[in-house]
């Protein structure tokens, strides 16, 4: 049984590896123990999952999409 909880951390820590949220648009979440998501592909779909969760939404400023039209 001790070696099942490292073996777990380790799946979980590997299984993350390469992913990554390359979505438009994020959400930075309100309350005490916000967080941000970065997988929206729409201010829509942010608003919606940010919505009664406070925060706000702002466009991905490392988003493939958004720098294809820099200059």
């Amino acid at each position: 049984m001790k070696l099942a909880i490292p073996i777990a951390a380790i799946t979980l820590l590997l299984s993350s590896i390469g992913a990554h949220a390359d979505g438009t648009w994020c959400a930075q979440y309100g309350g005490t123990h916000g967080g941000t998501n970065c997988g929206f592909y729409s201010f829509q779909q942010c608003e919606a999952a940010r919505s009664g969760n406070g925060g706000f939404c702002y466009q991905n400023p490392f988003s493939q999409s958004q720098q294809r039209y820099r200059r």
